[in-house]
């Protein structure tokens, strides 16, 4: 099992989660500065491998297991632990979680993957990976409210990606590709009933927020991106580059997850999950007030500055 000392909330610390496993009779690394999680994985030629860490830490030690074809353990131990929940395992016990090490039981799983990556939850282009990789920048520069900043900067663009999704043309704000069906809303998605189905989810917006979807299913996309030879994406909450045009399918319960033997009655299910990332109320605020630039550059288009637009509108509010 491999570790992701930069997860979690401290409770327990990485250190006491190793040594839990290890008393348990499981291999645990606490990952360095420079580890690469997969790597070390796969290099363990383990029956079963796991990884403890948020969902950004979880794709590349699922990678290994399929290398491997060994076991996949997902232990929770970062801050919404998206898959876990979906998953069925309680995402406020890490150390139940190491159970499924030793007494697990088997569940065949879907893994999506775009070119040579995996991903276990989702892959965002346009307004969304934007926001990801501003706050991944605000917090290397270990700036404050990182979330809220992104979100300001991200607001602000009105920049469509041109893109066509097998052929068809498209210009978008924001793209979601899921590894099966999910509900969607303004900055979050929702549960996923089944992680089985064999089948990806593509919504598209256009919306300077996007709040109406158009949405596709099918077992593979083709994105094509005609003015881009890299794109900024997010990979299950993860900021990374891509090289267009991108391929991505659905692999069929390629994934050997273990999880600790309970009854069914007993899996949490958790609240809504928010990927993207959820929203808090200052967000929100700021989610409103993007609406309302986006209202007035249509009133008044010859203007591209949406502070001014939102002043003339106030001139005009108080002039009637």
């Amino acid at each position: 099992m491999v570790v992701n000392p930069r997860s979690g909330d401290a409770s327990p610390s990485a250190e006491e989660l190793a040594r839990e496993a290890r008393r348990r009779g499981i291999e645990a690394h606490v990952l360095r500065p420079g580890d690469d999680p997969g790597s070390l994985a796969r290099a363990s030629g383990a029956a079963v491998v796991g990884a403890a860490g948020g969902d950004g830490s979880l794709a590349p030690v699922a990678a290994a297991a399929l290398d491997l074809g060994a076991g996949f353990v997902c232990v929770p131990f970062g801050t919404r632990n998206h898959f876990a929940r979906d998953a069925g395992l309680d995402r406020d016990d890490p150390l139940a979680a190491l159970a499924a090490f030793t007494d697990g039981v088997e569940r065949a799983v879907d893994v999506g993957r775009v070119g040579e990556r995996c991903f276990l939850n989702n892959v965002a282009l346009g307004v969304y990976a934007g926001l990801v990789h501003r706050r991944e920048h605000h917090r290397r520069r270990r700036e404050t409210l990182a979330r809220a900043r992104a979100l300001v900067a991200v607001t602000r663009q009105r920049h469509h990606e041109r893109i066509r999704v097998d052929g068809d043309a498209l210009e978008v704000r924001a793209l979601l590709v899921g590894n099966n069906r999910y509900e969607v809303d303004l900055f979050t998605v929702g549960v996923r009933e089944r992680l089985d189905a064999g089948e990806l989810q593509l919504w598209t917006a256009a919306g300077v927020l996007p709040t109406t979807w158009e949405e596709r299913v099918a077992r593979a996309f083709r994105i094509e991106l005609p003015d881009r030879t890299r794109v900024r994406a997010a990979i299950d909450g993860e900021p990374v580059e891509l090289e267009p045009p991108l391929e991505l399918e659905s692999l069929p319960r390629a994934l050997a997850l273990l999880v600790p033997d309970r009854r069914d009655g007993d899996r949490p299910r958790g609240d809504p999950m928010h990927d993207n990332p959820e929203a808090t109320d200052d967000e929100q605020e700021l989610a409103h007030e993007g609406r309302q630039q986006e209202e007035e550059s249509m009133r008044y288009p010859e203007h591209h500055d949406p502070d001014e637009q939102q002043q003339r509108a106030h001139r005009e509010s108080d002039e009637e």
